[in-house]
């Protein structure tokens, strides 16, 4: 009865009810904050922030798609541990329910900009999406995340700092 577009939709309004379970706001949008002190919306110049202070991909007010922050943590924008561990099912879902909300399909009747916001937030949770999903990627993006070098960079340090032999 709440699941599929209409209940994506009714929680990002924030007309989700209170009695049905996982009631919570989607978070997916700093770009705007970062820009200026006072966030606003791009469309109406309202306050785009949540009900509890956080981000929300739509204006509460005008409802329009909010500029993605591509600087967002993967871990964060698809609601994971940040560990080497993941649980796939619940990647895979918040994958299908972030693409219901932001895919540039359900965009064809709106503004250029919402359109552009569209593509830019779909590209970030498909990159997201893909990072996560496998452990190769999950464990580069970790490991460059918590600022630790690469095994590539390691062997590169290595290779300049030994002394060159004599024969």
């Amino acid at each position: 009865m709440w699941g599929g577009r209409a209940g994506a939709l009714l929680r990002v309004w924030g007309l989700w009810p209170s009695w049905v379970p996982g009631r919570r706001p989607l978070s997916c949008n700093a770009a705007s904050q970062a820009r200026s002190n006072s966030p606003r919306c791009w469309k109406c110049g309202g306050s785009p922030g949540g009900p509890m202070g956080e981000d929300v991909l739509f204006c509460p007010q005008c409802r329009a798609l909010q500029p993605p922050d591509p600087t967002r943590d993967y871990f964060s924008l698809m609601d994971c541990n940040r560990s080497f561990r993941v649980d796939t099912t619940k990647l895979q879902h918040r994958y299908q329910q972030l693409q219901r909300l932001v895919h540039p399909d359900f965009f064809s009747r709106r503004s250029q900009t919402e359109k552009d916001f569209s593509e830019k937030h779909s590209t970030l949770v498909n990159d997201a999406y893909k990072t996560l999903l496998a452990p190769l990627s999950r464990g580069l993006y970790l490991s460059n995340r918590k600022n630790v070098l690469t095994v590539r960079e390691e062997l590169l340090n290595k290779m300049t700092l030994k002394k060159p032999r004599k024969f």
